[in-house]
């Protein structure tokens, strides 16, 4: 840890740069309806998901990569970037769903696997918005004045909550959607408080609970030894709950965070939507009626994986963003509803 001293109205963090990481090659729909023995046009309507990043092989339902190692090749990816210094970081924090096991936690294997030692280590449990908690803690760290340069990951692996040898040929669509909605992947950034890099500025970032006396829209149940012959599903969904519910919620994001920062719609060269699915996502970018922003995507070609999404859609964003643009970025966890999101302006 690096001590320093800088007048507190001067603190901002800047992301330095980005890496991410997807398992395996691309399943498209037609692969994913002939192993599942589900409709491949039921998939390509009602989810509007092309392709997916599975860790597991889908034929034998081996796992070829895990959570940690997923998130070690995204974070070697940030750390190689122009302009960093893996010998700088002072702290890591990874925000996750799916860890690999409950302990260790697997950020400590993540650090591991990077040769990180003597660092403080973070392990957030979230849904979609653990990446956006993660970048919040990492904004709140460098403006404490006590660190200078942190790791920011977030991944998931979904798969291995999927039993994908199940015949699905009678499921009720509730059920279904778990198994073509979802995929695997990380993202990590490296967050300074100098704008070195990428030199784009973290303006602001939204995380809030607003599930109060709200019933859950997903439910992940982690399996004991105790329980685990339950006959409850690893993964249950309120898919119309989620429908109904994302997108007034990310227009409610949209205005606050537009509030805070003082900016007018018109000033947004970029949004960056929530990711849920690419039929979803097409809604909300509709709802959220940012005409003048360029709209920032991924969620149709990677799948829903989670806490890699932001990252994923960063990435894609720095490969456009030219100096004194700015972004908006909006994140919904539907697990028990809170509300996420950032802005981003280059400098």
């Amino acid at each position: 840890m690096t001590q320093h001293t800088k007048d507190p109205e001067d603190r901002q963090a800047y992301l330095a740069s980005v890496g991410t990481a997807l398992p395996g090659e691309p399943v498209d729909n037609a692969t994913l309806a002939k192993v599942l023995g589900i409709n491949e046009e039921w998939v390509e309507v009602f989810i509007g998901t092309k392709t997916r990043h599975f860790a597991r092989d889908l034929g034998t339902g081996t796992v070829r990569w895990s959570l940690a190692d997923l998130c070690a090749q995204a974070a070697e990816r940030a750390l190689a970037a122009p302009g960093v210094d893996p010998s700088a970081i002072d702290f890591i924090i990874l925000g996750t769903a799916t860890p690999d096991t409950l302990m260790p936690a697997t950020v400590n294997h993540v650090a591991d696997q990077l040769g990180l030692d003597q660092v403080p280590t973070f392990q957030l449990q979230s849904g979609c918005a653990g990446a956006v908690q993660a970048l919040s803690l990492a904004r709140t760290m460098i403006a404490s004045d006590q660190y200078r340069t942190g790791l920011v990951i977030g991944g998931d692996v979904c798969t291995k909550h999927l039993d994908l040898q199940r015949d699905l040929s009678g499921a009720a669509p509730g059920d279904l959607v778990n198994f073509v909605l979802f995929g695997d992947g990380a993202g990590a950034a490296v967050i300074t408080d100098e704008p070195v890099g990428q030199r784009v500025a973290i303006r602001t970032v939204l995380n809030r609970f607003t599930g109060l006396g709200r019933d859950p829209g997903q439910v992940i149940e982690w399996f004991g030894l105790a329980d685990r012959y339950d006959d409850r599903q690893a993964l249950t969904e309120d898919y119309k709950a989620i429908e109904e519910s994302v997108p007034v919620m990310a227009v409610e994001i949209l205005w606050e965070l537009l509030g805070e920062l003082d900016w007018t719609p018109e000033d947004l060269d970029y949004l960056l939507p929530p990711q849920l699915s690419g039929r979803m996502t097409r809604r909300i970018t509709e709802q959220l009626d940012v005409p003048t922003a360029q709209e920032v995507s991924c969620v149709a070609d990677t799948g829903n994986n989670g806490n890699a999404l932001p990252f994923l859609q960063i990435e894609k964003l720095l490969g456009q963003m030219s100096g004194g643009e700015k972004a908006l970025a909006v994140a919904i966890e539907s697990s028990k509803w809170i509300k996420a999101g950032f802005a981003l302006e280059k400098i």
